[in-house]
């Protein structure tokens, strides 16, 4: 990982996942973050379901991506209609989907639940889309943080991720390298809530990170800090 934290700017962007899911985000919100995120190269632009066939038709031939999430941002709808979420959003366009954990089932001890949950989106996702699993780190324990990862694992999953940006706290260098710890090397670990800066970036990417969700990403990828998720 060292290597990633001494990229210069534009290659950093590569791991940055463009992100904007405020509700009153609008169309024109969602044309100009894909215009950034050509401008600047960011690996996708992250957005909510209704948003996945503009940003889509915008991002065509860019070679950047579409993330969405599902589930969003509270994890507790039922596992069918997560993966419908996610089956429609990939004949939408997306490339990537972002699915909530569902942490209650985790807190009452009923792991087969949340593998489940997990697996039925991992089934929807499989072949056409990457999927990651956000954790909520803020609401967990260690121990429940390193259950989740297993689940993560165990279920299919690509990558597991930090926050939905919309709960407790956000991406720390700890969470992360837990995380990494947790996956091994062969899952992604994407740091998402609170990453802001360049600097900030590059810690993450150290401690183990292998993409940034971001809505400051501008910022980040030119030096600078910003404001948001």
């Amino acid at each position: 990982m060292d290597n990633e934290t001494s990229l210069p700017h534009s290659d950093i962007a590569g791991f940055i996942d463009h992100t904007m899911l405020k509700a009153d985000a609008t169309r024109d919100d969602i044309i100009r973050i894909c215009e950034e995120a050509r401008e600047h190269g960011f690996a996708t632009v992250c957005v909510n379901g209704g948003w996945v066939a503009l940003a889509s038709e915008q991002l065509r031939g860019s070679g950047v991506g579409v993330t969405t999430v599902v589930g969003f941002p509270l994890g507790a709808a039922t596992t069918a209609s997560k993966a419908f979420e996610a089956s429609e959003a990939i004949e939408n366009g997306a490339t990537e989907v972002d699915m909530v954990l569902n942490v209650g089932l985790l807190k009452s001890g009923d792991a087969q639940g949340a593998l489940q949950d997990i697996a039925g989106v991992a089934e929807a996702c499989k072949g056409k889309a990457i999927l990651k699993v956000i954790l909520e780190t803020g609401l967990l324990d260690e121990g429940e943080k390193l259950e989740a990862c297993k689940l993560a694992v165990e279920a299919g999953a690509d990558f597991v991720k930090t926050s939905t940006g919309f709960g407790n706290g956000g991406a720390t260098e700890a969470d992360i390298a837990l995380m990494r710890r947790a996956v091994g090397p062969e899952l992604g670990v994407k740091a998402s809530g609170g990453v802001r800066d360049l600097e900030t970036a590059r810690r993450m990417l150290e401690a183990g990170a292998t993409r940034i969700g971001a809505s400051a990403s501008v910022a980040i990828a030119t030096g600078g800090r910003g404001e948001g998720y």
